[in-house]
């Protein structure tokens, strides 16, 4: 190899020295993000201005911005700028509110050791955790055989995955059960329509609005608007303080819609409710923008105790995890079909 050659990479080494996965590397490429260059044989080929670009995308999709947004940017959007800026804004905000809570109780902490007081053990814990521990242990029901589960630190976004008949519907509802004022929310939630959604936010001005500020920020992230996506923002901004496990998140929305939804999520802030959700889709958990404060839980085919997965390449349940994902194209072309074998 000469010395002009020796100055591209090849896709895979690329993606690792990126820390992504070469399927990252062909998406952006599909989506116009990056122009690789091309060896005399016809092999992609990145160089320094290449990955320059690919480090760009790689940071602002640690943001949180979904590929849409990320395009629009670098594409000199000035509007979607803003609004992404002032959505990070918001968060930055609230976590310096948290912080100055936490620097409060720990403060009063000092000053009653000052005073030779010993502070409770539990009041040291909750003094210095960055935000409230949440967890859950239960019984499985079937098809497991009745071991024990423990999520002992429940994260802001938690996946639940599986491929067709491995009990992650199951899981999710009896994490309902059991999570404390936890609520489901099925795939019967645009049944009539969004009737029933529509009446609620009609009949509670300030949740309505929650719901249509929402709305706007999704749009601009290039969201289109539908009853399935109305209804999960209703679900969503609910002030009830219930935990929300829903099933399939990416219900009756388009691809862009998956991406908008799961961008906003990740960019709530730290005081934001947890949430759980079944996905099969590449656009809603996309393992290489998987985030500190997201957890994957796998389901596995053959019924054995569900885990939690590491989104790194070669982590025990990673491979299995990528095998149930899709695109929204393919999810939606075989929506409701279940595999079966000829007697």
């Amino acid at each position: 190899m000469n010395a002009a050659a020796a100055r591209f990479l090849s896709p895979s080494e690329a993606a690792r020295q990126l820390g992504i996965s070469a399927k990252a590397l062909r998406l952006y490429e599909e989506r116009g993000l990056i122009a690789p260059g091309r060896t005399p044989a016809g092999w992609r080929a990145y160089g320094a201005a290449e990955m320059a670009r690919c480090a760009e995308i790689v940071e602002l999709r640690a943001l949180g911005l979904s590929v849409g947004e990320v395009a629009r940017i670098l594409s000199g959007d000035a509007v979607m700028l803003g609004r992404v800026l002032a959505a990070h804004e918001a968060t930055l905000e609230a976590r310096i509110r948290h912080c100055g809570d936490s620097i409060a109780r720990v403060r009063r902490l000092r000053t009653d050791l000052g005073c030779g007081k010993m502070p409770a053990t539990r009041d040291v814990i909750g003094a210095v955790r960055t935000r409230p521990a949440v967890g859950v242990a239960f019984d499985l029901p079937w098809p497991w055989g009745g071991e024990r589960f423990e999520l002992r630190d429940i994260k802001p976004l938690n996946y639940i995955v599986g491929p067709l008949g491995s009990g992650k519907t199951r899981l999710a509802q009896r994490l309902a059960e059991t999570l404390p004022e936890a609520s489901f929310v099925g795939l019967d939630r645009t049944a009539d329509g969004g009737a029933a959604v529509r009446a609620r936010l009609d009949a509670d001005p300030a949740h309505n609005a929650r719901v249509e500020a929402s709305l706007a920020v999704l749009r601009a992230g290039g969201a289109m608007d539908s009853t399935a996506l109305t209804t999960l923002l209703a679900a969503i901004e609910a002030c009830d303080g219930a935990i929300l496990v829903i099933d399939m998140l990416e219900q009756g929305l388009d691809a862009a819609s998956q991406e908008a939804m799961i961008a906003f999520l990740r960019r709530r802030g730290p005081e934001a409710r947890p949430l759980f959700f079944l996905t099969r889709s590449n656009a809603i958990l996309d393992l290489d923008a998987v985030g500190d404060d997201e957890v994957i839980i796998l389901c596995p085919a053959n019924h054995s105790r569900p885990i939690c997965v590491r989104p790194v390449p070669g982590a025990p349940g990673y491979e299995a995890v990528a095998t149930c994902l899709a695109s929204p194209e393919v999810r939606a072309r075989t929506e409701g079909m279940i595999a079966w074998r000829p007697s």
